[in-house]
């Protein structure tokens, strides 16, 4: 029998294929980091078969927009409005970290995201100080075994200082490239907190590097950058925008035309008072959203929260659009579940540069799969597949595979020594939350 082949029976699997049903009895057979084959009593006489029965079978879910290097400061903003956060975390926690506490947070964060599910992240780590940050939070999500985008990012910065291009080169030619599951972008200023000639050159630079171009957009008119950005003709499927809120509908229309994604955080976005999600300008353009957590601080990580609230939040502005325009209520819904699964998924995997690999069930994709116990009490009996999935908690999360290596079994991530990682992340987060002024535990 061979390790490198695994044969999946048994389960409801969302392929979340195009035309596919929404969830079928299928078999996945996984040979290497890749799946082989999806159909029906797939024979595999060399491979392990694990036995499904009872779950439902999902791809990997996709946390497309996290600043993993906050994990150890877990809770400590849940109160923050935006302008406190800024203030606290921004201005008196970031110049503090050492390289241990970028390792340690992006570690044990990153292992959080398995143990709910998400195989890929965008971590969006604008807090790398100096190449041995960098080294660190790349290095610990390594360790962690997640598939991630690294989209390295520097504090705030004066708005005519651009993107630090021989940290991306070094990046490229030496520590990301030696990890099969990463690859690397740039989490920068953009064209709201650049100056346009910074804006144009460090868009240019991703383009000339292949590389995701992500970018902060929270609330407020558009600014000069962005039209010279536009007219750059730099905006593409390769540029990510985090939030969006308050973009006119017709910059939605311009950017979403020009194949630019955008990553709602719905349930920081809400709380902290960005302002309303993008996601309902996006649908009106045909277009939808992909997901993120944002920040730990504030928020949990878990994306299938953030994609209930995603939904739940739209359903009901167009609940009351609709009451508004007609004076009754709808008689159906203007979203379905399918669709929020498919921003945990699919458009993840597209804000992330990575379609081609992950955010399906199909055979050349990854492997990166995650299988739901639908049998527990909260799920039972489980009569829609795909809501299902979409109502699971952590509790329910049995098993995750990243690129055919399991991550996840039995309820309990495959890894030892837990304990003495959260102790380290405490006492990284104890000792850089001394940092934060009093006050602001009763602001």
């Amino acid at each position: 029998m061979s390790r490198n082949r695994v044969l999946l029976r048994g389960a409801r699997v969302i392929t979340m294929v195009p035309e596919r049903p929404d969830a079928e009895h299928l078999d996945i057979l996984v040979d290497g980091d890749r799946i082989a084959a999806v159909g029906e009593s797939i024979e595999a006489s060399d491979a392990e078969v694990v036995d499904l029965s009872g779950r439902i079978v999902i791809p990997g879910l996709v946390n497309a927009h996290l600043h993993t290097w906050q994990t150890a400061l877990r809770s400590a903003g849940a109160d923050w409005t935006l302008v406190q956060y800024l203030t606290h975390l921004h201005g008196e926690c970031v110049g503090h970290y050492t390289p241990a506490d970028m390792h340690i947070s992006n570690l044990v964060g990153a292992l959080n995201q398995l143990n709910c599910g998400t195989t890929t992240v965008g971590d969006w780590c604008h807090n790398v100080l100096s190449p041995e940050h960098a080294d660190a939070a790349v290095e610990g999500l390594a360790r962690a075994g997640v598939r991630a985008v690294f989209l390295h990012g520097t504090p705030y910065r004066s708005p005519d200082t651009p993107h630090p291009l021989a940290e991306i080169d070094r990046l490229l030619d030496g520590p990301v490239r030696e990890h099969a599951l990463l690859t690397l972008g740039m989490a920068l200023q953009g064209p709201q907190y650049s100056s346009p000639d910074t804006a144009v050159a460090d868009f240019r630079a991703g383009a000339e590097r292949g590389l995701v171009v992500s970018m902060h957009q929270s609330g407020g008119e558009p600014s000069p950058g962005w039209e010279a950005v536009r007219d750059a003709g730099l905006f593409g499927p390769l540029t990510n925008v985090a939030h969006g809120i308050d973009l006119p509908d017709d910059w939605i229309k311009t950017l979403t035309e020009a194949g630019v994604t955008f990553t709602t955080t719905p349930e920081n976005e809400l709380g902290q008072g960005h302002g309303t999600p993008v996601t309902g300008a996006l649908l009106r353009q045909g277009a939808a959203p992909s997901l993120g957590t944002d920040i730990d601080t504030a928020v949990p990580g878990t994306i299938l929260t953030a994609a209930r609230i995603a939904l739940a939040h739209q359903r009901a502005l167009d609940h009351a659009q609709h009451r508004r325009s007609t004076g009754v209520h709808a008689d159906t819904a203007s979203i379905t579940a399918k669709q929020a699964l498919a921003w945990a998924t699919v458009e993840g995997a597209r804000a992330l540069g990575l379609a081609d690999r992950v955010g399906r069930i199909e055979a050349g994709m990854q492997a990166d799969l995650v299988a739901v116990d639908a049998r527990a009490l909260n799920l039972w009996p489980a009569h829609d597949p795909v809501a299902t999935a979409l109502h699971a908690d952590i509790a329910n999360i049995e098993a995750v595979m990243v690129a055919g290596t399991w991550r996840k079994r039995d309820h309990a991530l495959l890894i030892t020594g837990l304990d003495d990682l959260k102790h380290r992340l405490l006492e990284s987060g104890e000792r850089l939350l001394r940092h934060v002024r009093p006050a602001a535990s009763s602001a």
